[in-house]
This record gives structure tokens, sequence and C-alpha cells, in this order.
């Protein structure tokens, strides 16, 4: 430093790596993208831990011998699982029959993919959705026999206050679209719980005359027919729009 001179930078340079060094250590190599350690879990405003918001539940409860309701009950979870915060779950009811009378009538085998439903299992479903054939106008003894076994339910009003719908199938135009329906209203009844009919909120598809249609402002439908035909698509879009409509009752009911 010279006289009267200020700080004068150092000109010595450091020494600069060469090929003989080798790489650099792994202390210090960068560190990964990628990182597997725990998610940190979600916080709120006030930082307190927060769980993710659970998905309402509709429950599709039915019984198909062969495969129409079925049919229907895949196309309804469609519409309930649409509405955002809504999740449709499909359950069939215990078969009653032996196999022995279900292979004489030539029914096919149960999906392996929809799981039985006891009746304690209903009582954490934020709504229901129960389908079944019609039988002289009433509902099939396999789901009767299962309200049958909601009697401790019944006793405790387990399901009071929890919306509930109906959809049918039947084997001729003047089978029961309605009846079948109009019947099992006693069940709900009973329970306390809340009837959800889909009334004409289908709009125009409610009107059409050109086609075979079942449905009926109680809920979708299907014509079986002598069990060859299958539901149309008008039938399994009527199917679409119950399960989107009790959705949105759900919903409703939730946030009030």
């Amino acid at each position: 430093m010279g006289k009267g001179g200020g700080c004068v930078p150092s000109k010595k340079k450091l020494p600069s790596a060469t090929a003989d060094e080798g790489p650099p250590s792994a202390r210090d190599a960068p560190i990964p993208a990628q990182d597997n350690s725990p998610e940190a879990p979600a916080l709120d405003v006030d930082g307190v831990v927060t769980d993710p918001i659970a998905k309402l539940k509709i429950f599709v409860v039915f019984y198909s011998m062969y495969g129409h309701v079925e049919g229907l009950a895949r196309r309804m979870k469609k519409g309930v699982d649409g509405v955002d915060g809504l999740e449709g779950l499909l359950f069939r009811v215990p078969e009653t029959l032996p196999i022995e009378v279900l292979e004489q009538m030539k029914a096919p085998p149960k999906p392996d993919d929809i799981p039985e439903i006891s009746a304690a299992e209903l009582t954490t479903a934020d709504g229901i959705l129960f389908g079944f054939p019609t039988r002289y106008g009433c509902m099939a003894a396999q789901m009767k026999a299962f309200f049958d076994s909601t009697g401790q339910l019944w006793k405790e009003q387990q399901l009071a206050g929890k919306p509930a719908g109906f959809f049918v199938s039947t084997g001729t135009q003047g089978g029961g679209q309605e009846t079948t329906a109009w019947t099992a209203i006693t069940q709900l009844a009973h329970h306390g719980m809340l009837f959800v009919p889909i009334g004409y909120t289908f709009g125009a598809g409610m009107f059409k005359m050109d086609s075979i249609r079942g449905g009926s402002p109680y809920g979708a439908g299907v014509f079986a027919g002598d069990g060859t035909r299958q539901p149309s698509e008008t039938e399994l879009a009527l199917a679409e729009h119950q399960g989107k409509y009790m959705a949105a009752v759900v919903k409703r009911l939730a946030q009030a």
C-alpha cells in the first residue's frame, strides 16, 4: 500500500482447479431435485394442521338379477362423481336365492368389483339411492329382505334425516315404473328418511315419445322386456341425471 493510498485489492489470484484434482466431493454436490421426505401437512392461516376435506358420500345400493339395474347404478355413480365434493359408492344387497335356482334362471354371476353391503354400513352415507327390479308393482324380495334387516337402525332412528331416492326396472311399460317406487316410500317413512324424487328436472328428455323409455318423476328406470333388452342411452342419461341431482341436494343440505 503506497503513501496516502487507499486499500488496493490484491492482484494475487486463487489457484484454479485442475483436471488432476478430480470431481468435487459429495458435500459440494447440489441437493438432488427428488426429495423422498414426507410431505408437510397442510396448514391453515393460523398455522394449525388441517386434514383434507372429506368428500360427501352417496351410496348407490341395488339388487340386479340380470344386470339392468346394475347398468343404471353404474351410470348413476358417474353422475354423482361429476359433482365437486361428492363421491358415489356402489353396493349390492345380498342374494336370497340359492345358486342352483339362479343357475336355472340363467342369471349371470354377481359383479366382483361391487361389494355386498350390510345394514349397519348405511349410517356412514350422506345420501342413498336404492335400485331394484319390480315384482308385481313392488320391490324385489331381495331388496325387501335387506330393508327388513335394518330393524336396529329403525329402532335407534339412525337413518332419520338422510336423503334417499329410488330407481327401478320393469318388464313392461305398465309393469310398475311408478308404483314400484311409490310402494317403496313406506320404507323411508318409517326410518324418517327424506324422499328425493327427480320430478321433471330432466327437462325435455322426460317428454320424449319417439322411443321407449323407462323412468318417471319418482326416479330413473329401465324396461327390461324379456330380459334381452338393455338400457337405452336415454334411460342411462336419466340415471346419470338422477345421480347429479341427488348429489346437488346432498351438497346443499350439508352446507345448510
